[in-house]
């Protein structure tokens, strides 16, 4: 794969995410190291929707660790029963959330951050190895669509632990 993006001109993330996809695979198929996946595909999801956060946090004895991101510096640990992506963690589920205020436990590594879709990274033995986090600046900024087409991208991500 090239070092650049191919992306439709559309506002239809549905299409953004079509066009992502085959992208992602191309960019991660040959190349062995989990870390530069994780860092490109972090930065692919910030490049092709312009999300206020995009990173990993990685499952490390009994707490997640940030791994590779694209956006402001944040938290750096992050327990199982802590904030979206511990919910998301421990429920080995995918968690929407419109209004990140309104979420109980809610962990605020940015002001910024208005609303958050987490993701489960699951190893091949259906254990979670990690957490695809995305954050938006604004309120309701996610979907189911943005859930379903990110789950994919965690599948891709599980072929190659």
């Amino acid at each position: 794969m090239a070092e650049s993006l191919v992306l439709p001109k559309t506002a239809h993330r549905q299409e953004i995410y079509k066009s992502l996809l085959p992208q992602l695979r191309a960019l991660t198929d040959s190349e062995p190291d989990l870390i530069a996946n994780l860092a490109n595909i972090s930065a692919a999801l910030k490049e092709a929707f312009g999300f206020f956060w995009v990173g990993f946090y990685l499952k490390k004895g009994n707490q997640l660790v940030l791994g590779p991101f694209q956006g402001p510096i944040a938290c750096t640990r992050i327990q199982f029963d802590k904030g979206v992506c511990g919910a998301s963690y421990s429920r080995k589920e995918t968690i929407l959330v419109s209004d990140v205020e309104l979420f109980p436990g809610h962990i605020a590594c940015s002001s910024a951050s208005k609303s958050e879709v987490v993701v489960p990274v699951f190893d091949k033995t259906g254990a979670v190895a990690m957490v695809l986090d995305v954050d938006s600046d604004q309120l309701n900024d996610f979907s189911e669509v943005d859930a379903r087409e990110l789950e994919k991208i965690a599948a891709l991500i599980t072929s190659f632990l």
